[in-house]
């Protein structure tokens, strides 16, 4: 199916969610994922990103204006997506008891981005909320749920910071890829094959939210307790440790990875002429 088709198949409802605290990947992720799709995109794709990025303020990169949803905090309940504790993930494309998520977010920027008849400062907004949106999508904590802030409320202890949230956020995407942005980007860029692409690309955002959601319940995330149908909240703190990091740093680097392959393919159907 067309994927210009599929995004705007997404029409969800139900109500507001509240604003949580941190913020999905922290800038680093968010500037890693967008300079993965700055490089992936079509020739004509990328011109017309960069004609846009020109006419910004702020901003003189694209992968730079992906954190500006997140200073100052814009459009807050559809940063993320909440589940029930006995949800087996999104079933359909509605976001639970809400009217707006990070799900309805992709699909009103997309429409946005790709109408003849948005002006070019509407355009660019709707860049940068997209290529955030995406990026918030991969973050598995922020596809969780309610009651502990996606994580904020779980505090840790060892070498990633104070909650689960902000450790997945920053700490683990530093140690996956480091602080430089460019080298991280080429880096993922090495493994990212034709084949993994085409299978990436095949599938849609609430896809997108579910594989977020099976790996905050894995039990290597220290998110979730199953209990029978029940994914409950860990009792007491979360270490953090070595083995943590390690056993966790494939999956922040793939997450990065499919998150830029997809915003690339976004942005292609959106722009590309």
């Amino acid at each position: 199916m067309n994927l210009r088709l599929i995004v705007a198949l997404l029409v969800l409802s139900g109500a507001a969610l509240p604003i949580r605290d941190a913020w999905a990947w922290g800038d680093q992720g968010h500037k890693v994922i967008c300079e993965i799709a700055i490089r992936l995109v079509q020739p004509g794709t990328r011109a017309e990103i960069q004609k846009l990025i020109s006419n910004d303020d702020r901003f003189n990169s694209f992968s730079d204006s992906c954190t500006w949803p997140d200073h100052p905090r814009q459009r807050a309940s559809e940063h993320f997506v909440n589940l029930p504790r006995d949800s087996a993930g999104l079933s359909s494309e509605t976001c639970p008891g809400a009217s707006a998520c990070v799900v309805t977010a992709i699909k009103k920027d997309f429409e946005v981005l790709s109408s003849s008849s948005a002006s070019q400062p509407q355009k660019l907004e709707s860049l940068k909320f997209l290529g955030h949106w995406v990026g918030d999508i991969h973050q598995p904590l922020h596809v969780s749920f309610e009651d502990d802030r996606g994580g904020n409320s779980i505090l840790v202890t060892g070498i990633c910071g104070t909650n689960l949230h902000s450790a997945w956020d920053t700490c683990l995407v530093l140690r996956a890829v480091g602080e430089d942005v460019n080298e991280a980007a080429t880096e993922l860029l090495k493994t990212i094959t034709p084949g993994r692409i085409e299978s990436w690309t095949h599938s849609e955002p609430k896809d997108w939210a579910n594989e977020s959601f099976a790996i905050a319940e894995q039990a290597q995330t220290k998110y979730c307790i199953r209990q029978g149908a029940s994914c409950d909240q860990p009792a007491g703190k979360v270490k953090i440790d070595a083995a943590y990091v390690a056993a966790n740093t494939p999956i922040v680097r793939e997450q990065l990875q499919k998150a830029g392959v997809r915003l690339a393919h976004l942005l292609d159907a959106a722009l590309r002429k």
